[in-house]
């Protein structure tokens, strides 16, 4: 037998009491503990922070995007230009038509478009008729000079006597009178015969001057009447320009100065040059007419066609930049410029005439602006980037030394970001 006598059972409301001490006990060394650890964290962190050498890799300094060279606005000599719309028109336009009345047409040796010299015969009517009117009036001649000779043989026999009064004066009278009608009768038969002759010439119809023919009516087995129209010839195929310049601009156009056209649809320039200002303006689009030649390769000009082009009035200087540098954004002209912190900012320009590899900067830019001459399509605003001196100018852009070798062989834009 256990002897509990020494160690009494305590009784159970006494336990039930100990119980949640201990669990507080417990409670409060383990907040502590924490409060600790949490007290070292805080005191770590900010020692953390304020160490240069142990800040993260993905804090350092952003890359530049792309390696670019840059380019200041360079004063050139540029023309000053008046753009113009026109139509393109014959310079002299002839008409040729039927002198003929009344015949057939019996043959028609051209077309459109074919180059014709001045006289050449262009069509031909039938001529049977006229020959044969022409022959009668040619035996008519001969039958009227022999009455002529024989009225003139007697009239000098009558003058012969005249004197010896073997004849009368009434019959001396008639005589000569006989041969005076006798010789007029014989030159109205010979102008009828030129008549007829001038009818069997105007059977060819002759090309007026040296051109090329741009219309044409005539139809074989056709019966026309005199005046009939035949076809149309551009006068020594001479085209000119009618430019409808403002009322306000007339002034600056000179006789002589120099013109480059477009024409509508077709990609090389034709030249001109000034010939006539209207002496006129119209009231109701307030424009005159200026009348260029066009002159060399006329390239797709036709007659009829319309026609963009500029009037070289004189000469300024002006900014430029390379082309490559200049980009078309959302139908905007802009740059990139590139500022102290090598940043770029886009920024919009007006553009002007393009000078062989180089474009006019009208405005946008200031003096002394650096701007990224090539690469600008894979640039963003605000992108960092690598600045290098230019390629020297007589390099070729396939050598390595060419802005456009300069551009990193990765995505730059988007590998930077």
């Amino acid at each position: 037998m256990t002897d509990t006598s020494q160690h009494p059972t305590p009784p159970a409301g006494h336990l039930a009491k100990a119980r949640p001490s201990r669990l507080v006990l417990s409670l409060v060394l383990a907040g502590a503990s924490t409060l600790g650890v949490g007290g070292l964290l805080l005191s770590a962190a900010p020692a953390q922070a304020d160490d240069p050498a142990k800040k993260p890799a993905g804090a350092a300094a952003p890359k530049p995007a792309l390696t670019v060279t840059v380019a200041r606005t360079e004063q050139r000599t540029v023309p000053r230009v008046l753009v113009a719309n026109g139509n393109i028109a014959a310079w002299q336009e002839a008409v040729v038509g039927s002198e003929a009345n009344g015949l057939r047409l019996a043959e028609v040796r051209v077309n459109v478009g074919d180059a014709v010299r001045r006289g050449q015969v262009l069509a031909v009517f039938a001529a049977e008729t006229v020959q044969a009117d022409l022959a009668q009036l040619r035996a008519g001649v001969a039958e009227a000079e022999a009455t002529a000779a024989a009225a003139a043989a007697d009239a000098q026999r009558a003058r012969t006597l005249q004197q010896t009064g073997a004849l009368s004066a009434q019959q001396i009278a008639q005589y000569l009178t006989a041969e005076q009608t006798a010789r007029a009768r014989l030159e109205a038969v010979r102008a009828s015969t030129r008549v007829a002759e001038l009818r069997l010439g105007q059977t060819q119809v002759l090309a007026p001057d040296a051109g090329v023919i741009s219309a044409r009516s005539a139809t074989v087995g056709a019966v026309l009447p005199a005046g009939q129209e035949l076809f149309r010839l551009i006068r020594q195929g001479r085209l000119e320009w009618r430019a409808e310049v403002p009322a306000a601009d007339l002034a600056q156009v000179k006789i002589g100065q120099a013109v480059r056209i477009r024409p509508a649809g077709g990609e090389q320039e034709v030249g001109g040059t000034v010939r006539m200002i209207a002496p006129t303006v119209d009231p109701a689009t307030r424009n005159g007419l200026v009348y260029v030649d066009l002159v060399g390769e006329r390239g797709a000009a036709r007659a009829g066609m319309f026609a963009r082009g500029e009037l070289q009035i004189g000469q300024a200087t002006a900014a430029t930049l390379p082309q490559s540098a200049v980009q078309l954004r959302d139908g905007f002209a802009s740059v990139f410029v590139v500022g102290a912190d090598d940043k770029v900012t886009q920024r919009k320009v007006v553009a002007g005439r393009r000078l062989a590899d180089r474009i006019e900067i009208a405005s946008g830019l200031s003096e002394g602006d650096r701007v990224v001459a090539s690469g600008g399509a894979f640039l963003a605003d605000g992108d960092r980037v690598r600045v290098v001196e230019a390629a020297p100018a007589a390099s070729s852009p396939s050598s390595p030394s060419s802005p456009r070798a300069a551009l990193p062989a990765r995505p730059a834009a988007s590998a930077a970001r």
